[in-house]
């Protein structure tokens, strides 16, 4: 289905089901653009947590037990 064809069907539904289509729509964008970003800062910190031991330093306790006082 070709741009043109999607907008004529869209345009034939009601105004809810519009609503809808484009809430989604916005939604999938917003969560592809967050994936991308979060990709890119993970790709662009990989060199620093591979070669600067202090930022990985609590890593260590990583499987400690935790147990919260109250």
């Amino acid at each position: 289905m070709e741009t043109r064809e999607i907008i004529r069907a869209i345009r034939k539904l009601p105004v809810s089901k519009r609503m809808l289509i484009v809430e989604k729509t916005l939604k999938t964008i917003r969560e592809s653009e967050t994936r991308k970003r979060m990709v890119n800062a993970a790709e662009s910190l990989f060199e620093d947590y591979k070669n600067d031991k202090e930022l990985i330093a609590f890593t260590q306790l990583d499987f400690e037990g935790f147990y919260e006082t109250k």
